[in-house]
């Protein structure tokens, strides 16, 4: 039988309970040597509870991400949680932790104090309590929690639903983007054969990218423009939900006086999507002048200046 004792603002309720928690105990021994050694947090091992496995997580210390003092900070969560991710599931629990009274042979649990189960999704795969309880009053050799310097926690776990959460995605702004630039020299250029040429791969923004020219045009360019392209070098790789938001400067260098014929835009570059540039880049007359410095001693050199802003991949 439990009898609530103790409520305070941030949802957390306290009681006391001689049974023990149905599923998981943890005992600590030379409890103090956590911190000695700079444990500021323990993981459990994994148990099972509703069909799911989860794991303890303890910051003897509080949890300094969270900014916590002068409390114990303790949590349940997950174990598996890429198995939310996969399936776009999210579960809905009930749970209690607990920690023994050594000296009266009864437990604190703490819970919430609203009563409503709990939503871990792929998002938030983790709940507790940040001030699960004072670390004066855990160090207070009467109140039976830490004695001989051991202590016993617990849990309990009531899955009460499960739903699909359905898809979603998460955008990522970059902040400070830096531009990468590539220099490609072609050389032999009037005795290219193939439809297309690819520069070697470079990487702007994590990302493998190419430059692709076409000699002799490509679609409503083909045969009277010079074509070309920013593609990413490995497409196939990312998954259906995956976007990259770049933008590019495509450069012919003028090697005579600077004059450079060149394109700049946005796009977002996606496995359906991987390239982008244009099918009428510079006239083929223009190009063969001798005076446009385009091509000089048979070498024609393209830049490309790459700046990826964001990234969208699958939650």
């Amino acid at each position: 039988m439990a009898n609530q004792i103790s409520t305070n603002p941030d949802e957390l309720a306290r009681s006391i309970s001689e049974a023990a928690p149905s599923h998981y105990t943890l005992k600590i021994q030379s409890f103090s040597l956590l911190t000695k050694n700079d444990i500021d947090k323990y993981e459990s091992g994994e148990f099972e509870a509703g069909g799911y496995k989860w794991k303890l997580i303890l910051h003897p210390g509080g949890n300094k991400s969270r900014n916590v003092k002068e409390h114990l900070s303790f949590y349940l969560t997950l174990a598996d949680a890429s198995f939310l991710f996969r399936n776009n599931w999210e579960v809905h629990a009930y749970f209690r932790l607990f920690l023994l009274d050594q000296r009266s042979d009864n437990y604190l649990i703490v819970h919430d104090a609203t009563g409503k189960a709990r939503r871990f999704h792929r998002l938030k795969y983790q709940w507790g309590f940040d001030q699960f309880i004072p670390i004066r009053t855990f160090n207070d050799v009467s109140n039976g929690y830490l004695l001989d310097d051991s202590c016993v926690f617990g849990a309990e776990v009531f899955v009460t639903k499960e739903t699909s959460s359905g898809k979603g995605e998460c955008l990522s702004m970059v902040k400070d983007a830096i531009s990468s630039k590539h220099v490609w020299k072609i050389e032999n250029f009037s005795i290219l054969e193939s439809e297309y040429h690819e520069s070697q791969e470079f990487f702007a923004g994590d990302q493998k990218w190419k430059i692709q020219l076409y000699p002799k045009g490509r679609r409503h360019g083909s045969g009277t423009h010079i074509s070309l392209y920013l593609t990413l070098a490995d497409s196939a790789t990312l998954t259906a939900a995956s976007k990259i938001f770049a933008e590019f400067t495509l450069r012919i260098q003028d090697q005579q006086q600077s004059r450079h014929i060149a394109g700049k835009v946005s796009h977002w570059f996606s496995a359906s999507s991987p390239e982008s540039g244009w099918a009428k880049f510079a006239s083929l007359v223009y190009f063969h002048h001798s005076g446009t410095g385009c091509l000089v001693k048979d070498i024609c050199i393209v830049e490309a200046e790459v700046t990826v802003n964001a990234i969208a991949n699958s939650l």
